[in-house]
């Protein structure tokens, strides 16, 4: 309880620094150096301004300084990031390992993807690129040090050819309408993360939500048929349920199959 205390902190603290990231990349600015500032006065925050989700509140979603409002993203990540910081925790067993670490970061790459393309349209290659990097150095780490098989770590590269594949081949093939090439990207971390058959339950989730929410969107006439969506929400969306529960629903989908 102790650990999942501190990991639930640990993640409220991360979730400010996404945020952060979010909005310097927007931005181009450096999220390594300078200090945090209100986005709209520019005034420099003080210790007390940064507190994840407290100094929401005792601010009222206003600046301390210009009165501006804060939006609510800030204490909705930060909350987000905690929480999903404290399931994997869960979910590995509540050890803290190497593995730990691992998945903790790329969550983090995965809420500032989800965000990002939210917001700006855009799978921003700073974050992608670190990402399928250290994808890929995970997955050979694995399979050096014994934890998965040759054949795992074959199935995860053709996995991830796979599913970039598909999703380039949409984006060739429409011009770059149906499909940005962010998504292609996307499309090859996402396998190189979950493998098979776990990569086939993502993406077809990513697609369930994007037409439900969408359909939704079209109905209450926010969006009509020709409006820009991003799809790289509903892929990160799709990727954290099947990393937590695609193998229970491959063993149900099997189990209504037999």
């Amino acid at each position: 309880m102790m650990w999942l205390i501190l990991i639930f902190i640990f993640g409220l603290i991360i979730g400010s620094f996404l945020n952060c990231v979010i909005w310097r990349l927007y931005k181009g600015e450096s999220f390594v150096s300078g200090k945090s500032y209100c986005p709209h006065c520019r005034h420099s925050l003080g210790f007390w301004d940064l507190f994840p989700v407290l100094s929401y509140i005792f601010l009222r979603g206003k600046c301390r300084y210009c009165k501006g409002t804060i939006s609510f993203q800030y204490p909705l990540i930060e909350l987000i990031t905690a929480t999903l910081f404290s399931s994997v925790f869960i979910y590995l067993g509540s050890i803290i390992s190497l593995g730990l670490f691992f998945w903790l970061t790329i969550i983090s790459f995965l809420i500032v993807i989800f965000v990002f393309d939210l917001k700006y349209f855009i799978i921003p290659d700073e974050v992608i690129y670190p990402a399928i990097f250290l994808s890929i150095a995970w997955l050979l780490y694995s399979f050096f040090t014994g934890t998965i098989s040759s054949h795992e770590m074959i199935l995860s590269i053709f996995s991830s050819l796979g599913a970039s594949l598909f999703f380039f081949l949409i984006w060739f093939f429409s011009k770059g309408t149906a499909m940005g090439f962010g998504d292609v990207k996307l499309a090859l971390l996402i396998g190189l993360l979950l493998g098979f058959p776990n990569t086939i339950v993502a993406l077809f989730l990513g697609f369930l939500l994007g037409a439900i929410i969408g359909s939704v969107m079209i109905l209450l006439k926010k969006k009509g048929l020709k409006s820009e969506v991003p799809f790289a929400p509903f892929l990160v969306a799709g990727t954290i349920i099947s990393f937590f529960f695609g193998s229970n629903i491959v063993s149900w989908y099997l189990s209504l199959t037999i």
